[in-house]
């Protein structure tokens, strides 16, 4: 935990610290999704106007067209890639944080960002030269290494200036920084990396980027490789601590290399920086070093109604695009944690529980609403306004607080704020079709609410979008579990006609191998009758577990292995296999094996894979079934039985149906053969590895727990 200087921590408590740029952390989930696509990028930047304007006038101006004029996102999106698109989304999201600080200017602000984008492309640079795997990461770690410096000028104003003033015309009185203000712009800058939630990984490049030569030796790759950029951007001849760390590092890294891509970036930066509109000095890359000012203007009426304006829009710029989310999202939990989130993100509000209306209508309760206090859990408020000021918020449909409560707070208020470890409360009903679904209780300071005051109309429409998500999902549920059942009688309806037809053949077939079995000879063909019989009673077994709603778990008990094997040796060698000229090589121990699992899952296992390589082979081709005892794996005993065949192979994709079943489609069998050798393994404790390869062959292996064993899932 980090103690800031009085300052600092009193701009932290008075809420100037900034929020996570929301697009952003979007932006780098989507951009690290293997699935995404620049359409999956566009459909988010469409989402903040600021931002997509910004887009299509960057990728159309001068220092970045290249030929014709662009006019879709995802056009644009695509000639600037990820990298452009993050320091875009970044600059704009916390530019804006800081644009109305009366202590900032537009000299300081700009001097700030080229000398950002600047260390953010010499990390991509070092990154890429050292075969680093996440050269983004070092780019956008490059990008916010600076940022506690805005969050310094903000809280500490004049003082701070005139060091960033002095520090930009010696570097060397950088180190006086912790001594003059009690912390560095470092230490906030990781810090805040940290309170937005961001990688650790990229706080440390943060946090680190001003350390002792000797000590950044001995931390990771990308904190090193945000220091060597932040030495190449400044000025080169007190370079003796960057050649100390490129000769020692782990990165490999050549000095001449390294100027190669300073040279590089600071042209591309100019590219950016004048495509962004932000002015570059004549000095650059050196900082500025006379900042101008901040100059105190009198309030304009006409400028403040156009604050309010831009409020009410940037609310409802702010909100759509999380009702959208809300919407995609699969379960109330789901839900109730992104409203816990959002109300961190948006808000500042990282105190926050939920109550829910029951069933009756007429009382609040925690009871099913997890991660909070156990108060929570615990209660059961009647929707009385005297009872709490959470009763009267839903009651009078409207945004309440402890700060502007006339009548004297009821000692379960006091309780309440207490258990959010609060000084009050702000109680946001969530209204949806004219009824009362429940109320979000936030625990906050005085100050925390002077800076909300505002935004009280925000907060009451992210209250209605937290009900109307909510009473949607809950709708949607309850339908599904209405068709579900209809469904569920449908199949069993069904299951039991089947069943019930199925049953007579089988039953005259088992009688008739009776009638045979006695006719023929002791010595004849009983033993391939008995294994027909079984096989015969397994398929009525299955048959008959159809009309079950819900299918129970199966008993597993000790059976003897090698001679399930022999007997489907016998049964289906031929069909499967000789008829086919496929070749049979049966490697297989004269001894029990007892294992421990359900004899017809088992043989439904089995079969399974013996039909897949019967499917794939060719004839002249080769399946070898072998079985190896004394295996140990993770302290258990078991047997292995393997199944190798010199086929076609398969793809990954159809190895992945072992471990994730698909759905069944028609020319989908073999996958779905593999299903369900994954479902019964997993039921049975059995583990499976598989390995295959194009025009080579496969090879499965299944590790059986032997008897007196528990499986892994025990």
């Amino acid at each position: 935990m980090h103690r800031f200087p009085e300052s600092v921590q009193q701009s932290i408590d008075s809420g100037l610290i900034p929020s996570p740029p929301e697009v952003l952390l979007r932006l780098m989930r989507t951009v690290d999704d293997e699935q995404a696509t620049m359409g999956d990028l566009a459909s988010i930047v469409e989402q903040d106007p600021g931002l997509a304007s910004r887009i299509l006038s960057v990728a159309n101006s001068p220092a970045l067209r290249r030929g014709r004029e662009l006019k879709s996102l995802e056009t644009c999106l695509i000639a600037l890639g990820t990298r452009l698109v993050r320091s875009l989304a970044t600059c704009l999201s916390i530019q804006r944080l800081f644009d109305r600080n009366p202590k900032l200017d537009a000299a300081s602000v700009a001097d700030y960002w080229s000398h950002s984008l600047l260390v953010g492309e010499l990390a991509r640079g070092v990154a890429e030269l050292a075969e680093h795997p996440h050269p983004d990461e070092a780019y956008l770690s490059g990008l916010l290494h600076d940022i506690g410096e805005l969050l310094l000028l903000s809280a500490i104003g004049e003082p701070y200036r005139r060091f960033l003033i002095n520090v930009a015309a010696d570097p060397r009185i950088q180190n006086e920084e912790l001594q003059l203000f009690g912390t560095t712009h470092a230490e906030v800058g990781g810090w805040l990396i940290d309170h937005w939630g961001l990688d650790t990984v990229l706080a440390d490049g943060v946090t680190f980027h001003h350390a002792p030569a000797v000590q950044i030796l001995t931390a990771t790759a990308l904190p090193q490789i945000v220091w060597i950029a932040q030495a190449l951007s400044s000025n080169m001849e007190s370079s003796a601590e960057l050649g100390v760390v490129v000769n020692h590092s782990s990165l490999k890294l050549e000095m001449s290399a390294l100027l190669s891509v300073r040279e590089r970036s600071i042209q591309r930066t100019r590219q950016i920086a004048e495509a962004l509109g932000i002015t570059v000095a004549d000095e650059f890359p050196l900082r500025r070093t006379s900042i101008p000012a901040p100059t105190n203007r009198s309030p304009d009426p006409a400028s403040e109604a156009d604050d309010d304006i831009g409020e009410m829009i940037g609310g409802m710029a702010l909100l759509q695009p999380l009702q959208q989310d809300l919407f995609q999202l699969g379960s109330d939990t789901e839900v109730l944690l992104a409203l816990r989130e959002s109300a961190r993100i948006l808000f500042e509000l990282p105190k926050l529980a939920i109550l829910l209306t029951n069933e009756k209508g007429d009382a609040l309760s925690g009871e099913k609403v997890g991660a909070q206090p156990d108060l929570f859990r615990q209660l059961s408020i009647p929707l009385m306004p005297s009872r709490s000021l959470a009763a009267a918020a839903v009651i009078e449909r409207q945004v309440r607080t402890s700060f502007e409560q006339t009548e004297s707070p009821s000692l379960l208020d006091f309780q309440l704020a207490r258990a959010l470890a609060a000084d009050g409360l702000l109680c946001i009903p969530m209204l949806a079709r004219n009824r009362a679904i429940g109320v979000m209780i936030c625990g906050l300071s005085e100050k925390q609410y002077a800076r909300l005051q505002r935004r009280i109309p925000w907060l009451a429409n992210f209250g209605k979008i937290a009900a109307i998500s909510l009473d949607a999902l809950m709708e949607a549920t309850h339908h599904r579990q209405q068709v579900e059942a209809e469904l569920t009688n449908q199949f069993t309806r069904h299951a039991r006609q089947i069943v019930h037809e199925a049953g007579n053949p089988l039953g005259i077939i088992k009688s008739y191998l009776k009638i045979l079995e006695r006719k023929l000879p002791e010595d004849g063909v009983r033993q391939e009758l008995a294994i027909l019989t079984e096989e015969i009673d397994r398929v009525a077994n299955i048959v008959g577990h159809m009309s079950l709603a819900v299918k129970g778990a199966t008993a597993s008990g000790s059976i003897d292995l090698i001679s399930v094997l022999n007997d489907f040796l016998v049964l289906y060698a031929d069909t499967l296999f000789n008829a086919r000229e496929i070749r049979v090589e049966a490697v297989l121990p004269q001894i029990e094996l007892p294992v421990q699992v359900n004899r017809d899952n088992l043989k439904q296992i089995v079969l399974n894979l013996w039909k897949n390589a019967s499917e794939a082979l060719v004839a002249g081709k080769t399946v070898k079934i072998s079985v190896s005892d004394n295996i140990i794996h993770d302290g258990a005993s078991y047997v292995q039985l393997r199944v190798d065949d010199n086929g076609p192979g398969m793809s990954e994709e159809t190895i992945q149906t072992i471990y994730r079943p698909k759905p069944v489609t028609d020319d989908a069998q073999r996958g779905f053969g593999l299903s369900m050798v994954g479902s019964l393994a997993k039921r049975e404790g059995i583990l499976i590895t598989c390995r295959s390869q194009i025009g080579i062959g496969t090879s499965i292996a299944l590790l059986i727990p032997k008897r007196g064993q528990p499986s892994p899932g025990q």
